[in-house]
């Protein structure tokens, strides 16, 4: 009997022991965190913001460590993340407590700082039914890295819809209903004409007597969901023709091809500047015959004799720990970046409210690229140009590949913007 019991208690003990050494050898097949740095090293920038993201909407947390290896992510480490970033060509490092602490006392003694990221935000892009032919540089931004958005369009925004999201980006819009001017160079083409007479259209179906007055209701729809607590995102010729159409608002401001009236002479007098986010005291381009909007764009690029050319544009270098904000709209693995056109490319310095923030800049020129600011509840960022990585494009090219431009610094910004309305709010330092 003694044997018997003997040799029950050595076959227990094997089959422990198999267990034991699985459950040691476990830290050692997954660590508690995964490191996603955004320095040189990094395989895929742009697909790192999309796995972030995806971390968010599945409820898990998130850190963004700023100014750390290019601004990195820390996530958890979970079978479904590895499987992301393997299948996504998103390089990262898992990381063990002991070392996590190394990191974060790295963080704590430097011009860096980590900022939860807490929930995915909702996204709409403003964007027309039928896509005019030009691309969108955050709409190829947000697909390529695998980053769900909603498409609304003036119907939506009259109804008041935007408040069912959290951040929102403009198409390359027209706010004046001028349509660009696009009518000096394409008023012969069959695109212009579709576009035209569906503007219009959409204007009469709302109540409106012309696309101006449409578009003006729209912006001041757009303002309201920023005052409101929104976030916006903007590039291109959207940025000034929001502005303009916000200011003006009860201005006759668009020539009288689009609205049978010209513009008011007076109009520069009239402007209510203080209902904009950015600009104050622009100067509105009143001849039907200059493909110009304003003067709040420094570069002109569709104006001979006033077209400025590119150059390189620098972020500007932010305490991470003092102003976590616009830190985190400037996280990138490049400094200095060449610059692109747009329809608006820039914004003249002359033009900026005093409490603008100004992110990046050209040395020595009169004017800046990338701005944002507050608004009542919510927040604006302007990004000047039309594609990062096309930096003459123009209408009718090819779409950009992003499959290129896996870590296009420029893109990298527009990406900052789409993971900012994730950040926990913190205390700034005093």
């Amino acid at each position: 009997m003694h044997r018997i019991v003997v040799a029950l208690r050595r076959l227990a003990a094997a089959a422990v022991l198999p267990t034991l050494a699985l459950a040691a050898a476990a830290p050692a097949v997954r660590a508690q965190h995964l490191l996603v740095y955004m320095d040189d090293d990094q395989a895929n920038h742009l697909k790192a913001y999309g796995l972030t993201y995806g971390a968010l909407k599945d409820g898990l947390k998130a850190e963004w460590l700023l100014n750390y290896r290019g601004g990195s992510f820390l996530l958890p480490d979970t079978p479904e993340l590895r499987r992301r970033a393997a299948l996504t060509g998103v390089s990262y490092e898992p990381l063990d407590d002991g070392t996590l602490a190394g990191v974060r006392s790295e963080v704590a003694g430097g011009n860096m700082d980590a900022v939860v990221l807490e929930k995915a935000p909702k996204i709409a892009i403003y964007t027309p039914p039928k896509s005019p032919p030009w691309d969108d540089a955050v709409t190829l931004a947000l697909t390529y890295a695998g980053i769900e958005y909603t498409t609304v369009w003036d119907d939506e925004v009259l109804r008041g819809e935007l408040s069912k999201y959290d951040w929102l980006h403009l198409h390359h819009e027209d706010f004046t209903g001028q349509l660009s001017k696009f009518y000096l160079a394409y008023r012969g083409a069959p695109w212009f004409a579709e576009q035209v007479q569906r503007n219009l259209a959409q204007a009469r179906q709302e109540g409106f007597a012309n696309v101006p007055g449409l578009k003006k209701a729209v912006a001041d729809g757009i303002r309201q969901f920023v005052e409101r607590g929104g976030f916006l995102f903007a590039m291109c010729g959207a940025t000034e023709t929001l502005e303009l159409a916000v200011a003006g608002h009860d201005v006759d401001i668009a020539g009288t091809f689009s609205d049978g009236s010209p513009v008011d002479p007076d109009a520069d007098a009239k402007m209510e500047w203080e209902r904009s986010f950015a600009f104050r005291n622009a100067h509105v381009e009143q001849s039907p015959l200059i493909n110009s909007m304003s003067d709040i764009d420094g570069h002109q690029v569709n104006v001979p004799g006033r077209r400025q050319p590119l150059g390189a544009f620098t972020l500007f270098a932010f305490s991470a720990k003092f102003d976590p904000v616009a830190t985190m709209l400037v996280q990138d693995h490049r400094s200095v970046i060449p610059d692109f056109y747009g329809v608006t490319t820039s914004f003249t310095k002359g033009t900026l409210k005093p409490a603008v923030r100004v992110l990046a800049f050209e040395e020595g020129a009169p004017w800046v690229k990338y701005i944002h600011g507050d608004y009542g509840k919510g927040s604006w960022t302007f990004l000047g140009g039309h594609d990062p990585e096309d930096p003459q494009h123009s209408i009718g090219n090819p779409p950009t590949d992003l499959s290129l431009h896996p870590n296009s610094p420029g893109y990298r910004l527009i990406l900052n913007n789409v993971l900012f309305p994730a950040a926990k709010k913190k205390p700034l330092k005093t």
